[in-house]
């Protein structure tokens, strides 16, 4: 999910040379409404961190809550304040900064389609 078409195609392209098979949305809605309708799963959320409508991490719960398997990838090219606000700083796995080269970008989304996810709560006993 990226609003701006050049780094979405470059994107794309780059992940599809990689093997991977892509939906692209310029919005959050178009991203929701794909998630929605897409009859396979949806492994990865690349997202910009901020955009027009929902940002970044706004989408992500909309989408993760349609399908709570997917990972999250965020990326911006805004400094550490974007992250403080949209509070991503606990991110820095699931986080490229932009811009990123090809290499980079093939390898966070590795990083994070090969991570475990981390349990949603912890069970103490006592």
């Amino acid at each position: 999910m990226e609003d701006d078409e050049t780094i979405r195609a470059v994107g794309q392209t780059i992940l599809q040379m990689h093997g991977y098979t892509i939906l692209q949305a310029r919005n959050a809605k178009e991203a929701i409404h794909l998630a929605e309708k897409h009859q396979g799963p949806i492994h990865l959320l690349f997202t910009d961190v901020v955009m027009p409508g929902l940002s970044g991490p706004e989408l992500a719960e909309c989408l993760t809550s349609i399908r709570p398997d997917t990972k999250v990838l965020y990326t911006s090219g805004y400094t550490d304040k974007v992250r403080t606000q949209h509070n991503l700083m606990g991110l820095s796995n699931a986080f490229l900064q932009k811009p990123f080269t090809p290499e980079t970008l093939t390898r966070k989304v590795r990083e994070v389609l090969d991570s475990v996810p981390e349990p949603l709560h912890s069970s103490h006993r006592s």
